[in-house]
């Protein structure tokens, strides 16, 4: 096969040639560039590549074009090229039609034009589609197939699990025909499902997370007994710690009980986050920050649930509720925190029918055309209202407050404002949740007291913060809600807590266990944003290293 290709599609000659100019000079060795001056001459050319079996890494188009624009363009592109990465070049006036290809088209990334000098604003979007595309490959993607039910818990558990571990799959609800046929080529039963084919050719019947991450290919077991350094957590602080210590030379392992990214990596859009001005979603970001971590060696077990802690010596050991132990010099522990329960009548036997916690993009499909309601009022809340009113009819957001305005950021207030068919109900609690094999009504209640039936067929939970951090044990000193205490708030009135073996206060984010390091939500006092876990987890490596030193 020859060199994969660099498209450039601009109307205008002269920057066409300025664009091509530029990507021959940094990308020439190993990619062939070509360029075309019209939307339907690319096309042409690219069904031209594609019947002489090319590879196209990355499609680079102006925004303003005669007949057919940038965005018309990238779409039909997508049809001929769907793993080739995708930029539009636009002026500043045109930055909200950029923003609005990137959010409605799947478009990677915007430049503005001019782009000089292009070593700082061409090639480092440029290195960021060719190594994306290099990821993933122009290869055909093997799906993993799923025979469930609809309205069944552990369906929706086996496909919430592969979409949040970026494992793609095809879903087959039990009573289409294909799924028929595909249980019967299986030799498995309706009884048995979820039946989840692996590329391969297996069969898994009513699968554990462990049995399926071992068959789609992802890691469970250590390849050493002994690390530099365990991340407990694959959240943003755990992948910040994950990153900045295996980046440093320590040998790092990030332990996860389900799948990277935590409840960041379930937000369907963070436009918060430094450096993505255009937003992100969490499981762009959860992706990129894997890699990135996997790139510098530290390894990435899943379906590992942690349920000790204990020193040994110089050694910090977790245990693992197999009964296995894994030990390091050091452990951060980054475990986030989970949404609370939603106490109301009926909500735990529709938990995955209908209820979920968290915002299950896996459902969004199943939203179209639906009333929507979601509970909670921070901006994992808020996020999920942007995201589902792109495919329900409503999206009502249910408030125990009287505003947004106490948890919610004002951009995403803003944002929400705008959109029509989202609506926000303040003083208002779901009390009862009713349905037979499925989700039907919810029971509403308002500040007086007074209640209302309405239907409802999806319920989305975000509410509170609980930090799960039982299995941590006494040495480990927590506050009344269950948040590990660091640093200065271990040390009350010159002394330090009871055990502490060291002539020296704890560090920052260091807990009352000497090497074991608190890094995100888990911490208490911590903030509770994406930015400031991934801050925490970078700078526990740093205490890491001058824990080390001094030992």
């Amino acid at each position: 096969m020859s060199q994969p290709i660099l498209m450039t599609v601009d109307d205008d000659p002269a920057v066409s040639r300025s664009v091509a100019r530029d990507l021959r000079r940094r990308y020439g060795q190993d990619y062939r560039v070509v360029r075309a001056g019209s939307g339907a001459d690319a096309l042409d050319a690219l069904r031209e590549i594609k019947l002489r079996g090319d590879a196209v890494a990355a499609i680079l188009a102006d925004y303003r074009m005669p007949h057919m624009d940038g965005i018309s363009f990238l779409e039909q592109a997508m049809d001929l090229f769907p793993h080739a990465r995708r930029a539009l070049l636009t002026a500043y006036a045109d930055t909200d039609a950029a923003i609005q290809a990137i959010n409605v088209v799947d478009v990677d990334h915007y430049l503005l034009k001019p782009w000089d000098p292009p070593e700082e604003k061409l090639y480092p979007v440029v290195d960021a589609l060719v190594d994306a595309w290099r990821a993933a490959g122009d290869r055909p993607v093997e799906e993993t197939k799923i025979v469930g039910h609809r309205w069944s818990a552990p369906s929706y558990q086996v496909r919430d699990f592969l979409a949040r571990n970026s494992v793609p799959y095809r879903w087959y609800s039990v009573d289409e025909p294909e799924a028929a046929r595909l249980l019967e080529a299986a030799d498995a039963t309706a009884e048995e499902i979820p039946v989840l084919v692996t590329p391969d050719g297996t069969v898994l019947r009513k699968p554990s997370g462990e049995e399926i991450a071992n068959a789609v290919g992802l890691s469970t077991r250590p390849a050493e007994e002994f690390y530099d350094l365990i991340v407990v957590g694959g959240g943003p602080a755990g992948l910040g710690a994950a990153v900045y210590g295996a980046s440093e030379g320590l040998r790092t392992v990030l332990v996860e009980r389900k799948a990277t990214g935590g409840q960041a990596g379930q937000s369907s859009r963070i436009e918060n986050y430094l450096g993505f001005p255009d937003g992100v979603s969490g499981a762009q970001l959860t992706d990129r920050a894997r890699r990135q971590a996997q790139k510098f060696g530290a390894e990435v077990l899943t379906t590992r649930d942690v349920v000790g802690l204990e020193a040994r010596g110089s050694a910090r050991v977790i245990k693992f509720g197999d009964g296995t132990e894994l030990s390091a010099h050091a452990v951060v522990l980054a475990t986030g925190v989970s949404y609370r329960a939603l106490e109301a009548d009926g909500c735990a036997e529709l938990t995955g029918r209908g209820v979920y916690y968290g915002s299950a993009a896996t459902e969004a499909g199943e939203c179209t055309g639906q009333h929507v309601y979601i509970v909670g009022g921070a901006n994992s809340a808020g996020q999920a209202a942007v995201f589902f009113s792109r495919y329900a009819s409503e999206v009502t957001i249910l408030v125990r407050g009287e505003s947004l305005r106490a948890s919610m950021s004002h951009y995403l207030i803003e944002q929400l404002d705008q959109i029509e068919n989202v609506h926000v109900r303040t003083h208002t609690t779901v009390v009862g949740v009713h349905g037979e094999d499925h989700l039907e009504k919810l029971t509403l209640c308002d500040q007086h007291g007074a209640r209302e039936t309405v239907a409802a067929s999806h319920l989305f939970v975000f509410i509170g913060a609980a930090p799960r951090t039982e299995w941590l044990g006494d040495d480990v000193i927590r506050d009344r809600h269950g948040f590990v205490c660091t640093g200065p708030d271990l040390v009350v009135e010159g002394r330090r807590p009871p055990g502490w073996p060291l002539d020296r206060d704890p560090h920052h984010l260091e807990s009352s266990i000497p090497g074991v390091f608190v890094a995100g939500d888990v911490r208490s006092q911590s903030v509770k944003r994406v930015a400031s876990a991934v801050g925490e987890g970078a700078m526990a490596v740093t205490l890491v290293h001058r824990y080390l030193e001094q030992q």
